[in-house]
C-alpha cells in the first residue's frame, strides 16, 4: 500500500520525535485547530544520518519527477535548510522565498538570483493546507520563472490542500504522508487501536475536531 520511502521517512520522523502523536492531550495549532499530531521536521536536521536520508530521498524524487530543474527554491523558513543541502549536492542554484518582503534594504521577497525562463523546484518541509506554499509559488511565477512543481517531506493529506494544488496547477510530490505515519505508528505499537481511530477521525474534519 505504501512504498519503502514513505514508511521509512515516517518511522524516522517518529523515532526522533519530529512528529509527536497525542490523541488524548491534543496540541493547539497557530490556526486555532486542536490536533492530535504535531510535526516539526526541523528536528530531523539535528540527526546527521536522518538528515542525509531525507536529503537523498528528496534528490532522488527531484531527479525522477523534475529532471530539467535549474534552481532549487526553499520556502522560509523550514524549507531553506533542505533546499540548501539539495542544491549543494545537485550542483544547482539556490534561492529562497520569504513569507513577506523584508521591511528594510532591498525589501526582497525572493533572496538569490533567478532569471526569467529558469526551471524551479520548490522545497517545503510540511504541507498542511498548502496556503503558504502556494504563495511562494506565485511569487516565483511573478518573476517569470517556470515552476516545475514542489517536493516536500510530509503532508497531512488534507483535501483542502489537494484541491488548492490542483486549482493552482502545481504538481506536488511528498516523501511521506499521514496515512503511512499512522500505519507505522500502529505497527510499532506507538499507538493502540483506539488511539488509531481517534487519529484517523481527526483528519475528516480537523477544524472542528475535539479530543
Amino acid at each position: 500500500m505504501y512504498n519503502t520511502t514513505e514508511l521509512s521517512i515516517a518511522e524516522k520522523l517518529l523515532q526522533v520525535e519530529a512528529v509527536k502523536l497525542s490523541p488524548q492531550k491534543p496540541f493547539k495549532w497557530a490556526s486555532g485547530w486542536n490536533s492530535p499530531i504535531y510535526c516539526d521536521n526541523r528536528v530531523a536536521l539535528s540527526y546527521p544520518d536522518i538528515r542525509a536520508f531525507i536529503a537523498e530521498s528528496l534528490i532522488a524524487t527531484i531527479k525522477k519527477e523534475y529532471p530539467d530543474v535549474d534552481v532549487i527554491a526553499g520556502v522560509a523558513t523550514a524549507g531553506i535548510p533542505q533546499a540548501s543541502i539539495i542544491a549543494d549536492r545537485m550542483g544547482k542554484s539556490l534561492i529562497y522565498v520569504r513569507a513577506k518582503p523584508k521591511d528594510h534594504g532591498m525589501t526582497n521577497l525572493i533572496e538569490g538570483r533567478i532569471t526569467p525562463g529558469q526551471k524551479v523546484v520548490v522545497i517545503e518541509d510540511l504541507i498542511s493546507t498548502g496556503g503558504s506554499s502556494l504563495k511562494a509559488v506565485e511569487a516565483l511565477k511573478e518573476q517569470g520563472v517556470i515552476v516545475l512543481g514542489m517536493a516536500a517531506i510530509f503532508t497531512y493529506g488534507f483535501p483542502v490542500a489537494d484541491e488548492a494544488f490542483k486549482k493552482a496547477g502545481v504538481k506536488l510530490v511528498t516523501l511521506s504522508n499521514y496515512n503511512a505515519l499512522l500505519d507505522i505508528a500502529f505497527t510499532k505499537k506507538i499507538v493502540n487501536q483506539e488511539q488509531l481511530e481517534v487519529l484517523s477521525k481527526w483528519r475528516e474534519n480537523p477544524s472542528e475536531w475535539n479530543a
